[in-house]
């Protein structure tokens, strides 16, 4: 790390990984086979992530869409990779070491197989007690989704009374609401937009790095450069 600077890095960095479906074609090959890769980068930016020194990292899975609206085949092809990617980060002793506490956010109860839910269940409980770093995995979650829940549960708390929301109410109220506010957005694929609203609330004050390289393809080098880049940027936060 030559010219990176530790009050530089952001603490807590989204990724959206966008891109593994095209990597896959682009070699002639099923969508699955680019989630697989997907999922052994993500491997690698974990650990680049931790020796860079960013304490909170967040990856958005899959959205409902991707569960319910994509060819069955590829559903059952990225769930099995979830329950073997997840089991072994389960058995990581980096995770232990660390001190990484692991969230699971979003519909992912009611979409996934038990075997998988269960998996996910146990990392939760095991690392519910570390406070060193955070590591977040956003499964069958939709921001828009997330802010409808949001709106409900605060109609029924506030509905009856006159007492006015506040902003702590909101946070308090949204699927997210453990996780520190976005500092660095990254999405890969070449496509510079957001999805669904993502992670709305968290990333308002975020700044946001487009990456030409398909998730696959994103690797540390990459990431490294994304970081750097933070660093040079001067946040205003509407000043």
């Amino acid at each position: 790390m030559s010219n990176l600077i530790p009050e530089t890095v952001p603490h807590h960095v989204a990724i959206i990984p966008d891109g593994n479906r095209r990597y896959a074609k682009g070699l002639g090959k099923e969508p699955w086979y680019g989630h697989e890769v997907g999922a052994k980068n993500t491997e690698i930016l974990i650990k680049k992530a931790h020796q860079l020194g960013i304490r909170e990292l967040t990856f958005w899975g899959s959205s409902l869409e991707n569960l319910k609206k994509r060819p069955l085949d590829e559903t059952r092809a990225l769930l099995r990779i979830y329950e073997t990617y997840f089991q072994e980060l389960a058995s990581n002793v980096d995770i232990h070491e660390n001190q990484v506490r692991v969230r699971f956010i979003g519909r992912w109860r009611e979409q996934f197989p038990d075997s998988l839910k269960q998996i996910l269940i146990g990392i939760e409980e095991a690392t519910k007690d570390y406070q060193e770093y955070g590591l977040n995995f956003l499964l069958a979650y939709n921001n828009d989704n997330n802010m409808l829940k949001t709106v409900n549960t605060l109609t029924k708390q506030f509905g009856s009374n006159n007492k006015k929301i506040k902003k702590e109410d909101i946070k308090g109220a949204l699927m997210t609401h453990e996780l520190p506010e976005v500092d660095y957005l990254i999405r890969t694929g070449g496509d510079p937009h957001l999805s669904a609203g993502f992670m709305m609330w968290d990333v308002a004050n975020a700044e946001l790095f487009f990456s030409e390289a398909l998730y696959p393809a994103f690797d540390e080098k990459a990431f490294e450069e994304a970081i750097l880049e933070y660093g040079t940027r001067a946040r205003r936060q509407g000043s």
